[in-house]
């Protein structure tokens, strides 16, 4: 669209750019790069005039695509065929590859991605998403590759909903007595639920670090020793009989003051001899390339309550994060893009800060420091402190006013994300930053929504330009492919294939996948409802071929294959009973919502051996295309109840997150559902609960007037939820006038018409005009 632009954006050789935008440019992006922003607009002014064109194309495709399918499902509901049956999915089939929707299957891909760093190619582990528009949130993530253990346990469901086992012969079972671990008293520690969390840890211990003979409950003390020229770690039981880790190897290092003890017994070993220090020091192992440090120190109040001294374990828990510009942030205009793009360059330039008040004091949250031990031949070894930082850009669908053409156009917003991380990373590349990200010269740069090869191979050509204006070696910056559209997943290969020498990185996204499934399939019929969705042929399909493509293609030592977010950020313990699931299905890693819900999906990643898994899985058969693309459809129509239970739920999900979005600028929520269950929701849930409204709006389940009814019904319901938050403003009172409520609205009525059913330009328009509003006001 064409936009005038208004006389105070600054010129910028032929581009218009607004004053904020600029700033930022020169005062956080340029300075250390050896480019000026001069040179930064030149290049971004040089790929808009190339590459516009190929986005709009890509666009119009989609559209076009769209179409067709609307039309077939049209006609086949017309001649009385039932779109769902499976004598109708060679038919869909063949149509789909009439018109160009499915690619030529060229056959075998192997990736050639090189200098990916080892935490993305070799180690699997947790990965943190967090809204990059929050600096506190960002250093929470960036920090969050060492976890307390005991923090996690202690402050979530794990231990009271769980029990020790008895006797303490190995793993953190799930059959404690519960009387064990009571909640904590109001205002304090409590001992005997501490009591629970060191047994809990001791038969962690028990199970992915075996000893020789003994448990880890009967440790009273323990201690590296030279066994040759190198070091093993020597354990005293409280038997007084000495004993060793069943495999040594897994001793890795240590620093502190850590014996050998010079008496012997359990009370010389808790400090209470006249010549013995009390032991405080840090114990390394490492189990599946995952390392977890033993921290000792006897005059801790949890450490003097241990047999071993150990006051807490921190585990290696997200070894990457992905700094989200897109689905979890409201970042609508340059203001907004401005605070993100100030904490991406802060990341990489490892000088990233967050002022924060605690117990009165001024505080400063900074990035963590890197990690120094001595390893087992006694030398000075270096551990990383912090994650490696992924980025993930907006889709190719999005347009930004921040930036203007000389003939009023809009830039594609990709395009200034993209050359923006690049030119962030420089300095990191350089080894200039403060602190490291990629020790192997790389840009990780996730990509979404793409649809289908040609918009892979088109990031793929903006990436090169990138790499081409800044001087870097060819294929620098990698690429992320989320596989959340059903065009990319049912060609996933050719896509890896666009992208073979760049690729880190696919992931399945569940939820923008059930939605693009939804919109995709609108006039084929109405679609099972939400909780159903996960039961469906497709999702199965999809889950599947997206490891069984991935290993074909020889991601194993090259790249991630991940899967989807944990999305009940309170409910630990259900998350360490099921998540195990993701890496038994070949997922090298998987989202968690917070750092500590990292350090307890990490014990996932001790309990399965994610390469072993996959070279197993790589033996069956492929996951089958036609399950892939079979339409969710529901076979029976639910009755009166079922239904509006369905549209209670998915309305009061839709203005929870929307006003909070609308109104805050919170771009990702944990919203109470109808049960006050706090669930993440960001875009994507979204785009699910709009889309299924709007399809059984279409299809007649629901009327127009159910619709606005369960809206004004459920308005009053998240009021009520919302009635503690000083900053919430009401919508039940003026339904009308309520930007937020009308947007939600708006979302489900004019859902089967917006492209692919995306909830974002609905949203940005409502969020600038309740910003608009709120100015007026002040």
């Amino acid at each position: 669209s064409v936009v005038a632009a208004p006389e105070w954006y600054t010129p910028c050789g032929q581009l218009r750019v607004h004053p904020t935008l600029v700033a930022v440019v020169e005062e956080e992006v340029c300075p250390g790069t050896g480019f000026s922003p001069a040179y930064f607009w030149h290049c971004l002014e040089m790929v808009v005039a190339e590459l516009r064109p190929e986005v709009e194309r890509c666009l119009r495709r989609r559209d076009v695509l769209q179409g067709h399918i609307d039309a077939f499902y049209e006609r086949s509901r017309a001649a009385g065929t039932d779109p769902a049956k499976p004598e109708m999915r060679p038919q869909c089939q063949s149509f789909l590859r009439e018109i160009g929707y499915l690619e030529e299957d060229r056959g075998p891909v192997s990736v050639a991605t090189q200098f990916v760093d080892p935490e993305i190619a070799l180690i699997p582990a947790p990965q943190l998403v967090v809204p990059s528009d929050n600096a506190r949130y960002v250093l929470n993530a960036v920090n969050s590759r060492w976890g307390s253990l005991f923090d996690a346990l202690y402050g979530f469901d794990v231990v009271p909903s769980t029990a020790v086992q008895s006797g303490g012969t190995g793993g953190a079972g799930f059959d404690l007595d519960t009387s064990k671990a009571a909640p904590a008293p109001a205002g304090g520690y409590n001992p005997v639920r501490g009591e629970a969390v060191i047994e809990f840890a001791n038969g962690l211990l028990d199970e992915i670090a075996p000893l020789a003979t003994g448990s880890w409950a009967q440790v009273t003390r323990l201690w590296p020793k030279f066994v040759g020229s190198v070091m093993q770690l020597e354990l005293l039981l409280d038997n007084d009989s000495a004993t060793s880790l069943k495999t040594p190897s897994l001793f890795v290092g240590s620093i502190g003051s850590l014996g050998p003890p010079n008496a012997q017994g359990p009370t010389a070993a808790a400090g209470k001899s006249g010549t013995c220090l009390p032991d405080k020091g840090r114990i390394f192992l490492k189990h599946n390339n995952l390392h977890l440090i033993l921290e000792i120190d006897r005059e801790d109040p949890i450490g003097a309550t241990s047999l071993s001294g150990i006051k807490d374990i921190t585990v290696e828990s997200a070894l990457t994060a992905i700094l989200d510009m897109e689905d979890s942030v409201a970042a609508v205009d340059a203001e907004d893009k401005s605070k993100v793009y100030r904490n991406i360059c802060g990341v990489y330039r490892g000088s990233l800060q967050a002022p924060y008040v605690k117990d009165g004091k001024s505080l400063v949250r900074r990035l963590a420091s890197d990690i120094w031990l001595r390893d087992e031949k006694g030398d000075a070894k270096m551990l990383p402190g912090r994650v490696v930082s992924l980025v993930r850009n907006v889709g190719h669908h999005m347009f930004t006013d921040m930036v203007l053409t000389a003939d009023g156009r809009m830039v594609p917003e990709g395009f200034v994300d993209c050359l923006v991380t690049v030119a962030a990373a420089l300095q990191d590349l350089r080894g200039t930053s403060e602190l490291v990200n990629s020790r192997m010269g790389s840009v990780y740069i996730v990509k979404p929504k793409m649809h289908g090869p040609q918009e892979v191979a088109l990031t793929a050509k903006l990436f090169g330009r990138a790499e081409e204006f800044f001087g870097l070696r060819r294929n620098t910056v990698k690429m992320g492919i989320m596989d959340e559209e059903r065009r990319t997943s049912a060609n996933l290969r050719e896509c890896i294939r666009a992208a073979s020498e760049r690729v880190f990185f696919i992931n399945t996204g569940f939820l923008d996948r059930t939605g693009d499934e939804i919109h995709t399939c609108m006039l084929a019929g109405p679609v099972v409802r939400k909780a159903d969705m996960k039961q469906q042929s497709w999702i199965k399909a999809y889950e599947d071929a997206n490891v069984d493509i991935g290993l074909f293609s020889g991601f194993q030592g090259k790249a991630q294959i991940g899967k989807g977010m944990w999305a009940k950020p309170d409910s630990m313990k259900a998350m360490l009973e099921t998540k195990i699931a993701e890496p038994m299905a070949g997922a090298s890693t998987a989202w968690v919502p917070s750092p500590s819900a990292a350090a307890l999906h990490s014990i996932h990643y001790h309990r399965v051996d994610v390469p072993t898994r996959q070279m197993q899985l790589a033996m069956r058969p492929p996951a089958r295309q036609e399950r892939l693309l079979e339409p969710p459809l529901m076979q029976a129509r639910p009755d009166a109840e079922a239904v509006q239970h369905e549209l209670r739920e998915n309305a009061q999900s839709i203005l929870g997150y929307v006003v909070r979005w609308i109104d805050m600028g919170v771009g990702c929520s944990k919203v109470p559902d109808l049960s006050n269950v706090g669930l993440m929701e960001d875009r994507a849930t979204l785009r699910i609960s709009s889309q299924l409204m709007a399809n059984w709006l279409h299809h007649g389940l629901v009327s127009e007037d159910d619709v606005r009814s369960v809206f004004a019904e459920m308005a009053r319901v998240v009021d009520q939820q919302n009635a503690r938050d000083k900053g919430y403003r009401p919508m039940a009172s003026n339904l009308d006038g309520n930007i937020a409520f009308q947007a939600s609205l708006k979302l489900v009525l004019d859902g089967k018409r917006v492209p692919n059913g995306y909830t974002e330009f609905t949203l940005h328009e409502a969020r600038r005009k309740a910003k608009t509003v709120l100015s007026a006001r002040l």
